[in-house]
Formats: C-alpha cells, sequence, structure tokens
C-alpha cells in the first residue's frame, strides 16, 4: 500500500512504485470478518475495487452489520488520469481499473454502496508539485462532487435524483445517526443545496472557493452548477 498509483502498467511507464489492489481488499475482508464474527456495526471508507464491492455486496446478503461509502473521483476516473492530470490524480485508494469503476456505479446502483463522500484533501500547490512518488495523497472534492455525479450517475441513467439524495444526505445522516439531518422535513435542520442540473460552466481556478486548487477538474467543462447553499436556513453560498 505503499506505492503512489495503481499497481500496473501505467506504473510501470512512469517508473513509480504502484499499490495493488489486494492492499485495499484484503483490510476490507478483515472488517468484514470482524463485524460479522462478533456481530458488531463496521463502516468500510473509500471502497474503489471491483472485489471489495462484491465482498461487501455479499456480506450484507448474509445480515453482517457491513456499511460503506466511495468518492466521486472513483466513478468519475480510472488510474489513466494520471497521464494527463499527475499529482492532481493522486490519491489514497488510487484510481484503479475501468472494471472496477463500473464495480462502483454498479454498487451504487444495487444499494451495497450506502453513500457518497467528497473525500476533500486540500493540499499547497508546492506540495502536489514534488512529482508523483513523493507528493501528498488527495484532491479537492466539495465544488465538484455534484457535477461529476450528474455527468457520470444522472445522466448515465445509473441514478435517479431520489437515488443521488439517497446516498449523500439520508443515508450518510441516518449511518452518523444525525437525527435533525437528511431530509426535507418539517423541524429538521433547513441544510439544502439549490441547484441547476442543465447549468454548463468551465471550472476554473478563479472559480474554486477553496484555498487549495489541487483538482483534476481545473479548466474541465462541467455540468450541474450549484446556485445556493443553505446551512441551518442561512445562505452561506450563492453563485454568481
Amino acid at each position: 500500500s505503499k506505492g503512489a498509483i495503481n499497481a500496473g502498467k501505467i506504473a510501470e511507464k512512469l517508473g513509480v512504485e504502484g499499490v495493488l489492489p489486494e492492499a485495499e481488499e484484503i483490510m476490507a475482508a478483515r472488517e468484514i470478518v470482524i463485524s460479522e464474527t462478533n456481530n458488531v456495526r463496521a463502516h468500510i471508507c473509500h471502497i474503489s475495487t471491483k472485489t471489495s464491492k462484491n465482498m461487501i455486496r455479499d456480506a450484507k446478503k448474509r445480515g453482517v452489520k457491513i456499511t460503506c461509502e466511495t468518492c466521486p473521483h472513483y466513478f468519475t476516473f480510472t488510474v489513466d488520469e494520471v497521464l494527463k492530470s499527475g499529482t492532481n490524480a493522486k490519491m489514497n485508494p488510487p484510481l484503479r481499473e475501468e472494471k472496477d469503476r463500473l464495480a462502483i456505479i454498479e454498487g451504487l446502483k444495487e444499494g451495497t454502496i450506502d453513500a457518497i463522500i467528497t473525500d476533500h484533501a486540500p493540499h499547497a500547490e508546492e506540495e502536489k508539485n514534488k512529482g508523483l512518488a513523493t507528493a501528498p495523497n488527495g484532491i479537492i472534492g466539495f465544488e465538484t462532487a455534484l457535477s461529476c455525479e450528474i455527468m457520470n450517475l444522472i445522466d448515465t441513467g445509473d441514478l435517479t435524483y431520489d437515488d443521488l439524495v439517497r446516498v449523500t444526505s439520508y443515508n450518510p445522516a441516518k449511518l452518523l445517526g444525525l437525527e435533525t439531518k437528511g431530509a426535507i422535513e418539517e423541524g429538521l435542520d433547513a441544510d439544502l443545496t439549490i441547484f441547476d442540473p442543465n447549468k454548463e460552466y468551465v471550472y476554473t481556478k478563479d472559480m474554486v472557493v477553496s484555498k487549495s486548487k489541487n483538482s483534476p477538474f481545473i479548466d474541465e467543462k462541467m455540468k450541474g452548477k450549484v446556485m445556493y447553499t443553505i446551512v441551518g436556513g442561512r445562505i452561506v453560498y450563492q453563485s454568481e
């Protein structure tokens, strides 16, 4: 698990140590065994491989108290993105192969994957410029998550907007025991996102609200624009 990107041809081509998928999958299997043997809840973060998804699906069918989540980059990109975006496509777990990307989408469709989280990981530009082998893992993700979900899950017909609300709001609130969040109901916290699902835009560095700019989406055409973010009934962000 100490390598820079997913083990395989691209890691070999770039001359960097690769991270085997088994590094994730063996740990996922361990958590499943501990959960099942002791009848306790376990939550697995950032699943990125087909095998991890399949093991969790099978465990859930047996009644194991296991839950999991993934991130937008795992259903948007493959390891090939490293050739284009360099260290801005380096994260942990690393981007995987196409079969894994498709399996993550399948896991969201079938309900194996309970939630999508951003894994927002800001790093200074000088840190990310250190090179693939030594640069820190992670990308910023708050501002591009919705567009990734619309473009790669909704527009493809894999998920509905009801599904999207379930994995981004309702399920996370339930998993964390947040009784006043996750749904639009009288008496609950007014935490709302108002967005235009058809609005297209180019995500430039000037638009980034985060102090960090480490994103593979810089200068990319995106679809689905957040117009207002409301927290506790108060507007905290408004699109220009």
